[in-house]
């Protein structure tokens, strides 16, 4: 809902960072070590190491912040690089629950997680080819002046709000089945806009 009015600060925010030593490191490089630390975010989580999971959880968002930056400031922007960051993105957004709901181990975060990986492949399929389309009507990232490769499109759900989310997963572990079925709701609501809105627009 308000990724796009955080682009610009993270950008100025991240900037100093990638002009220094770490210029000379390769955006995809950053994007892999983002993967690693957030599948081992996932297997704290499963060994209820909440703590742990959730300081590597924030590491894997800052690095996954990092290698969009570091691509566009070092001009090192690639389809690879974009295709390697979302593909792994999602990875770590379906390990994490996974992770919490293993270590529950109850009928009812299994049901939840279930919900909320549907959501999640409902919402995939949502944004991911109305953003294929737009781009193939020349009306995506580089008409609207995004700074991704493709443009994303819009809902109530996006990146800020699943890091939210997450955070919340792992700081109230006793509240899975909620904040699992709540994040899923939002998420089938998001799909929904988008529905609506290619029905307007297509």
């Amino acid at each position: 809902m308000i990724d796009k009015a955080l682009r610009e600060p993270k950008e100025s925010l991240l900037g100093p960072l990638v002009r220094g030593p770490l210029r000379r490191i390769h955006p995809t490089s950053v994007t892999v070590v983002a993967a690693i630390v957030g599948v081992a975010a996932a297997v704290a989580a499963w060994q209820g190491l909440y703590v742990a999971a959730l300081i590597l959880w924030v590491v894997n968002r800052i690095l996954d912040g990092l290698d969009g930056t570091l691509a566009r400031i070092t001009d090192q922007q690639s389809d690879l690089g974009a295709y390697l960051d979302i593909l792994l993105d999602h990875l770590v957004y379906a390990a994490i629950p996974i992770g919490l709901a293993l270590a529950a181990n109850t009928s009812a975060g299994y049901l939840a997680l279930a919900a909320l990986l549907a959501s999640f492949y409902l919402n995939g399929a949502s944004w991911m080819y109305l953003a294929a389309l737009l781009e193939k009507r020349q009306a995506g990232a580089r008409k609207q002046g995004e700074l991704t490769t493709v443009t994303m499109p819009g809902g109530l759900i996006e990146g800020a709000e699943t890091v939210v989310f997450y955070t919340l997963f792992l700081l109230l572990p006793g509240a899975l089945v909620p904040l699992f079925s709540l994040m899923a709701v939002l998420v089938v609501i998001t799909a929904s806009q988008r529905l609506i809105w290619a029905l307007r627009n297509l």
